[in-house]
């Protein structure tokens, strides 16, 4: 089966969204359209590409606008007084990223193109007072925030090696499919040292347990492809049921 090297969104037309536009769930399950939404269109900057490596923004820079990735993937991080990364988490085409910046006003961690990326730049002073006139929009943000909060979760609480990974693989492939790609068959764009400290886990413990996953026929894993061969099993592991 062929795999996409590097998903994108299309850019949609006169009264259509692009294909994995962060907002467009939203906004048409309340009746706007693109023509009502004209005016978001209009904050819409498309920036990149940036390639593999290159920061989107760093730590400390001044928070003007939030990205939602067109194409690509990109990590988000922060780096300690000696010099250690630790990796916050993954965003996949159709996700925004920067939204933890809305406090401090300023980014509070590094994002770092894996690949190949390109954004849709939104000013978030102009797309705040869009907010305030559009409820749909504010409360898609709201949610978008709340979703960002939810993601620690699964790291904040005692959950095995196996466990964690088989929730995080499934995530990836819930989050692709939710955007119109496979959700069983998709590129791991991320390094297995990033997936690592992103579960909180040794590099070691994550390709021995890819390595278990591959034997018991629940995963198929080359180089950067990935195959979910049982996401029953999986889920039935992410919740620390026991998988023969």
């Amino acid at each position: 089966m062929g795999l996409q090297p590097n998903p994108i969104a299309d850019d949609g037309d006169e009264f259509h969204f692009c294909s994995t536009c962060a907002f467009s769930d939203a906004c048409l399950s309340v009746g706007y359209g693109k023509p009502e939404l004209s005016a978001l269109h209009c904050l819409v900057e498309h920036v990149g590409p940036y390639r593999a490596g290159a920061h989107v923004f760093r730590t400390g820079d001044a928070f003007r606008a939030i990205y939602a990735v067109r194409a690509g993937t990109v990590k988000t991080c922060v780096v300690d007084k000696d010099g250690r990364e630790q990796v916050l988490g993954f965003y996949l085409p159709g996700e925004v990223i920067g939204l933890n910046a809305i406090y401090p006003d300023r980014f509070p961690c590094d994002a770092i193109a894996l690949e190949a990326a390109q954004f849709c730049r939104f000013s978030f002073p102009a797309m705040s007072a869009l907010a305030t006139r559009m409820p749909a929009l504010q409360q898609h943000l709201f949610r978008l925030l709340s979703k960002e909060l939810g993601t620690a979760s699964l790291l904040a609480a005692d959950h095995s090696a196996d466990e964690r990974m088989a929730a995080f693989l499934l995530d990836l492939g819930d989050r692709y499919e939710a955007r119109g790609f496979s959700g069983t068959h998709f590129r791991l764009s991320m390094a297995r040292g990033d997936i690592a400290n992103y579960l909180r886990l040794a590099a070691e413990t994550v390709s021995r347990v890819l390595g278990r996953f591959r034997s018991q026929g629940l995963v198929e894993i080359v180089g950067r492809s990935a195959t979910l061969s049982d996401r029953d099993a999986l889920r039935r592991l992410a919740r620390g049921e026991h998988v023969n």
